[in-house]
C-alpha cells in the first residue's frame, strides 16, 4: 500500500466548499461583501435570540413562533444562496434583496394579524390569500436553492392534485378542494407549512443545533479527536478506528452526516491513506461513520425529534430504542476497519502523533458537563425543549466560568472557584428560582469579570459567533421541514396517505417481509433526491402506517423508515455521503458507495431484525430476550464483516466466505430452526478459523 497523501487542487477545494455550504450554511457567506456579511450576522443573531427567548419565556403563541421561524429561515436563505447551485455566492443581487424583504414581512404577517386571523379561521380574505400564495412560492424557491429540484417539484405536483381530485381515477380520486381551502391549509393552519415538522424545527431542533454550535466553538470536536486518537491511534489500523470513534462521539452533539464527511473527512481520509488504507476504503469509512452520527443518542438527527412529536412519545423513548442499534452500527464499522487492517497488516499511528488524553481532558473537562446534564434530563422525563435550554445555558456558564478560572494564578483557587460556582447554581435551584432567572443571574455575574480579564472579550465574542453559526446551520433542516409540510398537508387534506398505506399492504400480499422490502426500496429511492429529514417525514406518512397495520410496533415501524432514510445516503447509485467523500479521497464515488454498504451492514440488517424481534430496540421482551437477539446481531455482524473483507482470524477462501455469509443470514431470519442452524454454522466457522490461526502462527514464528 502506498503511504502517499495528496493535496487537493483549488477546483476540488472549491467544489468541497460549495457542497459544505449547502450542508452547513454557516460558511456560505464567506465570499459576500463585508457589509452584507455583517447584516447576515446580525439577522442570524436575532434569529437565535428569538428562538432562545421564546423557548425560555414562552411569550407568544406556538403559531407565531412557527411563522417567525420560517420568516427568518427564508430571509437567510435568500441572502446566503443564489439562484444557481453551481456558482459561488459573491454578491446578493437586487431581486434576492426583494425576496429576503418579502420573507421577513410575510414572516411577521401572522403575528401582526393574529387576532383577526383566528376570528376568520377557514374564511381567508383576499389579502390572506395573496400572502399565503407568496409564502408558499417563497418556500418552494428557497428549498430549491438548497436541495435542488426533486423535492420542490414533487411537492408542487401535489398542489394541483388537491384541486383536481374529483376528476382523477381510482385510488387517486377524492372530493377536490378549491383554491381558498388549499391556500388556507398550507399557509394559515398547523397542517401545512407550519405543521409538525416546522413546530419541531422551531423548538427542539434549533435549540440542539445551537447547543452543538456552542460546544464546537468551545473546542469539543478537538477534544473528541484527541480522546479518540489517544484511545485507538496506536492500535492496528488506528487511523480508521479513530475516524469511527470520533464520528460516534460527534454524533452526540451533531446530527449532520454529509457535513461531517466534508469537514472531519479532510483530516481523517488523508490520515487513513497515509497509513495504508485504500482511497476508496478510507472514503467509505468516513462516509459510514459520519452518517452514523444521526443514529447516535442522545441527540441523533433532526428526524428523531420529528419522530417523537409525530408518534406522540417522549424523545427519551426514541433515544432508548436507538441505543443498541447505534452501538451495533458503529461496532460494525469498527470491526470492518479492524479486519481490513488485519488483512493488509496496517499499522497504527506513531507515538509522536498520539495526543495525551489526560491533559486534553484536563483543559476541556467542563464541556462534558452539559452533555451529561442533557443525557440526564432526556432520560428522566424532562422535555427536549427544557433540556435544550438548560444545555445551552450550562454551556454558556461553563465557557465563561472556564475563562474566569483560567485567569486565577493557582490550581487551588481554580478548584475553589468551580466549587463556589457549583454551590451557587445549586443554591439558586433550591431557592426556587426559575431556570431562566438562574441562568441569567449566573451569566450576568460571569460576564462582568470576562469584560475585564485578558482574553475575556474573545470568549464573549466566541459565544456571539456561536449564536450566528447555530442560526445559519438551522437553515437547511428548517427549509426541508417547511417544504415537506406542504406535502404532508396535502396528504392529510386528501386522505392519500392512508390510501397509499393500504396499497403497500395490498402489493405485499399481507407478507411482512415483502412489505419491509418495498418500504426499504421506497426509502432508498426517495433518498436519491431528499435529505434524511425530508425522507423520513414522507415515508413516515406513507410507509410506516402500512407496517403498523401489519403488526409492527409503533416505534419500530418508524425507526425502520428512519434507518433506511439515512442508509439512502450510503447506497448507490446516488450515495450522497460517498459522493462527498470521493472529492477528498480521490476515488470513484460508486466504489466508495459499494464499500460503505458493506461497512454499514448493521444499518441494513438491524432494522429487519428489530421488526421480527422488537426487543432489539427494547420494545417488549425481557432482558434475556434482548441479550439473546443482541448476541445474534453481534455474531452476524462479525461473520458478515469477515465475508465482506475476506479476512477473519486468517485470510478467507470463497467457500469460507460463503459459509460465513450463510450463517449470518440465518441469524437474521426469525423462522423456526434458523437460529439453531445459524449458530451451529457460526460455531463451526469460528472454530475452523481459530484452528487455522493456531496452525499459521507457529510456522510464522519459525520462519
Amino acid at each position: 500500500m502506498s503511504d502517499e497523501t495528496h493535496t487537493l487542487t483549488e477546483a476540488e477545494k472549491a467544489e468541497i466548499q460549495r457542497a459544505l455550504d449547502r450542508e452547513n450554511p454557516a460558511t456560505a457567506h464567506r465570499l459576500l461583501p463585508p457589509g452584507t456579511q455583517r447584516l447576515i450576522f446580525v439577522i442570524a443573531i436575532l434569529f437565535s435570540v428569538f428562538q432562545l427567548y421564546t423557548a425560555t419565556f414562552n411569550p407568544v403563541s406556538s403559531m407565531v413562533v412557527r411563522t417567525v421561524h420560517v420568516g427568518f429561515l427564508l430571509t437567510l436563505t435568500y441572502l446566503l444562496f443564489g439562484w444557481s447551485q453551481t456558482r459561488e455566492r459573491n454578491s446578493v443581487p437586487w431581486y434576492d434583496w426583494i425576496l429576503a424583504a418579502a420573507s421577513a414581512v410575510t414572516g411577521l404577517y401572522y403575528w401582526y394579524f393574529e387576532y383577526d386571523l383566528i376570528l376568520r379561521a377557514g374564511d381567508p380574505t383576499t389579502a390572506d390569500l395573496v400572502v399565503g400564495v407568496v409564502i408558499t412560492a417563497l418556500v418552494f424557491e428557497a428549498a430549491r436553492r438548497i436541495m435542488g429540484l426533486f423535492l420542490p417539484v414533487l411537492c408542487i405536483l401535489f398542489v394541483p392534485y388537491a384541486y383536481f381530485g374529483r376528476s382523477l381515477p381510482g385510488l387517486l380520486q377524492h372530493r377536490g378542494y378549491d383554491i381558498e381551502q388549499i391556500v388556507d391549509t398550507l399557509a394559515f393552519s398547523t397542517e401545512g407549512i407550519y405543521g409538525t415538522p416546522v413546530f419541531v424545527s422551531a423548538t427542539f431542533i434549533v435549540l440542539f443545533i445551537l447547543f452543538g454550535s456552542f460546544l464546537e466553538r468551545a473546542g469539543m470536536i478537538q477534544l473528541f479527536n484527541d480522546v479518540s486518537i489517544g484511545l485507538f491511534g496506536r492500535a492496528k489500523g488506528g487511523p480508521a478506528k479513530v475516524a469511527v470513534v470520533s464520528s460516534g462521539f460527534m454524533g452526540m452533539i451533531n446530527g449532520s452526516g454529509i457535513a461531517n464527511v466534508l469537514t472531519v473527512g479532510q483530516f481523517t481520509i488523508p490520515l487513513m491513506k497515509r497509513f495504508g488504507y485504500r482511497p476508496a476504503f478510507a472514503g467509505a469509512v468516513e462516509a459510514t461513520a459520519s452518517m452514523g452520527g444521526q443514529l447516535m443518542p442522545p441527540v441523533m438527527g433532526a428526524a428523531a425529534f420529528i419522530m417523537a412529536e409525530t408518534i406522540g412519545v417522549p424523545y427519551r423513548d426514541i433515544a432508548i430504542a436507538a441505543a443498541i442499534p447505534a452501538f451495533l452500527y458503529f461496532a460494525s464499522a469498527f470491526w470492518m476497519v479492524h479486519l481490513e487492517a488485519g488483512k493488509y497488516n496496517l499499522r497504527g499511528l506513531p507515538d509522536s502523533e498520539i495526543p495525551r488524553i489526560i491533559p486534553a481532558i484536563r483543559d476541556k473537562w467542563f464541556l462534558f458537563i452539559p452533555l451529561i446534564a442533557l443525557v440526564y434530563m432526556l432520560f428522566h422525563g424532562f422535555t427536549p425543549l427544557f433540556a435544550g435550554v438548560i444545555g445551552i445555558a450550562s454551556t454558556i456558564v461553563l465557557i465563561l466560568g472556564s475563562q474566569v478560572a483560567g485567569s486565577l494564578p493557582a490550581l487551588a483557587l481554580r478548584v475553589v472557584f468551580w466549587l463556589v460556582l457549583g454551590f451557587a447554581a445549586a443554591g439558586l435551584w433550591r431557592a426556587g428560582l426559575r431556570t431562566e432567572h438562574m441562568a441569567a443571574a449566573l451569566v450576568g455575574v460571569l460576564v462582568i469579570p470576562c469584560l475585564l480579564l485578558r482574553g475575556g472579550r474573545e470568549t464573549l465574542w466566541l459565544l456571539v459567533q456561536s449564536l450566528a453559526d447555530g442560526a445559519r446551520n438551522a437553515v437547511g433542516v428548517g427549509m426541508a421541514c417547511a417544504l415537506v409540510g406542504i406535502l404532508i398537508g396535502i396528504l392529510s387534506l386528501t386522505g392519500l396517505a392512508s390510501s397509499l398505506a393500504g396499497l403497500i399492504v395490498d402489493l405485499s400480499g399481507g407478507n411482512l417481509l415483502a412489505a419491509l422490502a418495498l418500504t426499504m426500496v421506497a426509502c432508498i429511492v426517495l433518498g436519491t433526491g431528499l435529505p434524511t429529514t425530508a425522507n423520513y417525514i414522507v415515508t413516515a406518512a406513507i410507509a410506516a402506517p402500512a407496517l403498523l397495520q401489519m403488526g409492527v410496533p409503533l416505534i419500530v415501524s418508524h425507526m425502520f423508515v428512519f434507518y433506511f432514510g439515512i442508509m439512502a445516503d450510503l447506497t448507490p447509485p446516488v450515495a450522497l455521503a460517498a459522493l462527498a467523500a470521493s472529492s477528498i479521497a480521490r476515488a470513484g464515488h460508486m466504489e466508495i458507495g459499494w464499500i460503505a454498504t458493506r461497512i454499514a451492514i448493521a444499518g441494513y440488517v438491524v432494522p429487519f431484525m428489530a421488526v421480527y424481534d422488537p426487543s432489539l430496540m427494547l420494545q417488549g421482551g425481557d432482558l434475556m430476550a434482548t441479550g439473546y437477539v443482541f448476541a445474534k446481531a453481534v455474531i452476524g455482524i462479525m461473520l458478515w464483516g469477515g465475508a465482506a473483507v475476506g479476512f477473519f482470524m486468517t485470510p478467507l477462501g470463497w467457500i469460507e466466505r460463503i459459509v460465513a455469509t450463510a450463517a449470518a443470514f440465518l441469524l437474521v431470519l426469525a423462522l423456526p430452526i434458523t437460529d439453531e442452524i445459524g449458530l451451529a454454522l457460526s460455531a463451526a466457522f469460528i472454530a475452523w478459523q481459530w484452528w487455522r490461526a493456531r496452525q499459521t502462527t507457529p510456522r510464522s514464528a519459525a520462519a
